[in-house]
């Protein structure tokens, strides 16, 4: 089994999950907030959902469908979310996806978090382009993809449904050429 990277930022680690952290998993992802602005995150967060997601995460990485980290505070190793690459390597592309317990809303982590895993993306992976959506009513969202370099490319109008309505989403794309120019 091919290790995945340990990545490391002025304030986080990124690390791959362990078992160990499905009890916090569980506490910060179960938050309606959390919930209510992501796709795939459940409510309620049941018994068992954490340990279920992360024993998923050797598979998904071993088989090149993504990247899965969690984001650790480094000078107390407090876990604060979740970061992924979701790969599509066919097309040498990738889509970030990310969470944050609401404690730890906006104080940066998640831009943090979000450069570093798309450096790797970049340089180890290889990735012509990184893409991400939001729910519109999530503009936050929105702010950490433009912080971290990908460009707003529309609007796909009631593109989803969550808790039973058709929402709107933001897509953002960074091209490889763009990162590196924003790395000279």
């Amino acid at each position: 089994m091919i290790e995945r990277p340990t990545l490391h930022t002025e304030r986080l680690i990124l690390r791959p999950f362990s078992l160990e952290d499905a009890p916090i998993v569980r506490e910060l992802a179960g938050a309606f907030e959390i919930a209510d602005v992501t796709l795939n995150v459940p409510h309620p967060y049941e018994e068992g959902m954490a340990e279920e997601w992360i024993s998923s995460h050797e598979a998904v990485y071993a088989e090149g469908r993504g990247t899965p980290y969690a984001i650790v505070r480094r000078d107390d190793a407090q876990l604060l979310g979740a970061i992924n690459l979701m790969l599509t390597p066919r097309f040498d592309r990738a889509e970030l996806g990310y969470w944050l317990g609401v404690p730890f809303w906006g104080k940066g982590y998640c831009t943090e978090a979000a450069r570093a895993i798309i450096d790797y993306g970049f340089r180890e992976l290889g990735l012509v382009k990184i893409v991400g959506t939001h729910l519109t009513r999530n503009p936050a969202s929105g702010r950490v993809m433009s912080k971290v370099g990908l460009v707003q490319e529309g609007i796909l109008r009631q593109h989803v449904k969550r808790w039973g309505d058709h929402e709107d989403i933001a897509t953002y794309g960074l091209l490889r050429p763009e990162w590196e120019a924003s790395r000279e």
